[in-house]
């Protein structure tokens, strides 16, 4: 680690690129713990820290502005709406950072061609100014959805298609006026995949994914560590595409139960197991904030795993304290050490104790901090 960024520290993504690799691994392995003092436990045992390199990040939203024939492509300046605009990332991977100038490229010619947009009764035309662009380099290539608040016409169609073939890299490129729309694909050369266990697993334009194939990779080893040789019914809970529920299914003697509120993330996890004749994970759709697991959905299970947004599991762990028959073993991710705490004194509560937590460092040189966290029933 070593700062050699042309965008720090205007660029609001990187915090702590100015530090030594030792102070920085220093002061998050500090934070961390001082965030752990909440806890209601007298000693917590942490495994080693595991550290994520630059240029491993697979997934990144730009933001972009053209004004006066001048594209603007990057991400916010700290605590700012103002752009830093950026030709190169040190944390993205190198495919990323290779296509960003062709993805520049399109976004002002895109931006040079109008829309149609229609006022009250009038079709007017209008500039594209603004919007974002979310990247993700699939184990295949790049993966490309605009977030444009117009909608596409066959001039944009056609001017995409002419680029995005000339590019090898750039697999497809998909397309929504509004962020609870469902995208739809304007070009597919092949469809993305990321690599599981491994089983391919093909991804929809918008899927969450974890921030790198490195950091994935941590949180599944520290899964698979912390359960060991133990086996039987397993709640993955908050299972997004499937992370943990994939090298879970390895071993025969585990039935999972796969949840998530997302259904359209849930049919791609779906179509999945089905591809790959997956037999022993059944999945469910299900708001877990507002229906947690039931007394008797928490009996039938030996393990639970839960890896929930920032918010927290909150009212899942009240249901699983109290419940009369718990889960010998239950594994908490976490991408917010805050919530964490919250969750973890509510599992002490009903009589869990810690038994290691593993902090990993997925967003390098961020605030943030994610952990692994084991927990047992005595």
């Amino acid at each position: 680690m070593s700062h050699n960024c042309l965008n720090f520290p205007a660029c609001g993504g990187c915090l702590y690129r100015d530090l030594s690799p030792e102070q920085y691994c220093n002061q998050k392995k500090e934070r961390f713990s001082n965030i752990l003092k909440a806890i209601n436990q007298s000693e917590i045992v942490q495994s080693d820290p595991i550290f994520i390199a630059d240029a491993t990040r697979r997934r990144a939203t730009f933001t972009f502005s053209y004004h006066k024939k001048q594209l603007k492509f990057g991400f916010n300046a700290a605590q700012s709406h103002d752009i830093v605009d950026i030709k190169k990332c040190l944390l993205l991977t190198p495919r990323l950072n290779n296509n960003l100038c062709y993805i520049r490229k399109l976004i002002t010619e895109l931006c040079q061609e109008p829309f149609t947009v229609k006022q009250g009764k009038k079709l007017l035309k209008q500039s594209l100014t603004a919007g974002d662009v979310s990247l993700c380099d699939a184990e295949n290539g790049i993966d490309i959805l605009f977030d444009i608040p117009y909608a596409p016409e066959l001039n944009h169609r056609l001017l995409i298609s002419e680029q995005i073939n000339s590019c090898s890299d750039i697999i497809r490129v998909s397309w929504r006026t509004k962020s609870s729309e469902q995208p739809e694909t304007i070009l597919e050369k092949s469809r993305p995949y990321i690599i599981n266990s491994g089983i391919n697993v093909y991804i929809s334009a918008g899927t969450f994914l974890q921030a790198s194939v490195a950091g994935e990779q941590a949180l599944i080893n520290q899964v698979m560590k912390y359960i060991g040789t133990e086996n039987g019914m397993i709640a993955d809970l908050f299972c997004g595409i499937g992370t943990f529920s994939y090298p879970l299914s390895k071993d025969k003697n585990n039935k999972i139960l796969a949840i998530d509120s997302s259904v359209e993330l849930l049919q791609g996890f779906q179509t999945s197991v089905n591809r790959n004749q997956i037999t022993n994970i059944q999945i469910k759709t299900r708001n877990l904030f507002k229906y947690p697991l039931d007394e008797q959905e928490i009996a039938n299970c030996d393990i639970m795993i839960f890896d929930p947004p920032r918010a927290g599991a909150a009212a899942q762990v009240k249901q699983v304290a109290t419940a009369s028959q718990q889960p010998p073993v239950v594994i908490a991710v976490s991408c917010n050490p805050h919530t964490f705490v919250n969750d973890a004194n509510t599992l002490i509560s009903g009589g869990y104790t810690i038994k290691d937590i593993t902090m990993v460092d997925q967003f390098v040189y961020s605030g943030h901090t994610e952990l692994v966290a084991l927990f047992k029933k005595e």
